[in-house]
């Protein structure tokens, strides 16, 4: 790829005894696995660079399903993320690892990644900027959810009635409260992004964990169990 992109990395890891192997989230290509030739040498610049956080403009190259970094710059210092912030950046990274494949159009999600650490950099609270991504994350994988009417009969959600989830489908009003149901204020917080609530906040995290699970898979998240430890 001759032009410039926009792009993150999200991990990289050595490869042979002078090179690493880096995932990057590139805005309009999705995540690419670059070689950087000699960014483990002491003399290069590159491994200074090549670090989660940093806004980068790359090229790139090469036919295979792992391509050639020609050029990187730094178009800033990285994001100052600290403690619960910088954990919260490691998931982020993660889960786009996870979930987004290579050569596709990623760019309505990488302004919603960057806006996510911009914001825990400038220390809004962690949860909310996960969630808020989370929910973004979904509709980008084409899980549009209407979270404002039940789904079995159009109507709208009222307020202090309970809906039960059901996956591929929307909310079904019910009488039963369990771990997949939620009440109409926690679905229009949802619909609006508005976690000021903590009960709501709550509420959009055992969503967003149910939803994307068929995503993610079973392995457990590093950040997570890093977070854990912290708490």
């Amino acid at each position: 790829m001759k032009e410039w992109q926009r792009a993150f990395v999200l991990h990289n890891r050595p490869y042979s005894e002078s090179s690493l192997l880096v995932d990057l989230f590139v805005e309009s290509k999705g995540r690419i696995t670059v070689i950087a030739k000699g960014a483990r040498r002491k003399s290069s610049a590159l491994k200074g660079i090549l670090q989660p956080f940093t806004p980068l403009i790359v090229q790139y190259g090469g036919n295979g399903e792992v391509k050639t970094l020609r050029q990187v710059e730094a178009i800033s210092l990285s994001l100052p993320l600290f403690h619960y912030a910088l954990y919260s950046g490691f998931y982020l990274n993660e889960l786009v690892h996870r979930v987004i494949v290579s050569e596709s159009d990623s760019t309505p999600l990488f302004q919603a990644y960057l806006d996510g650490l911009q914001q825990l950099a400038k220390g809004i609270e962690p949860e909310k900027v996960l969630r808020k991504f989370e929910l973004t994350l979904l509709e980008y994988l084409g899980y549009h959810i209407d979270f404002m009417h039940c789904f079995a009969t159009g109507e709208e959600i009222i307020d202090d009635m309970y809906y039960q989830y059901h996956p591929e489908q929307g909310f079904i009003s019910s009488m039963m409260q369990n771990s997949n149901s939620y009440n109409g204020r926690e679905l229009r917080a949802f619909a609006d992004r508005n976690f000021d609530n903590v009960a709501c906040l709550k509420a959009a995290k055992r969503f967003t964990r149910l939803a994307l699970k068929p995503y993610v898979g079973v392995k457990p998240f590093k950040s997570r169990e890093l977070f854990i430890k912290l708490t």
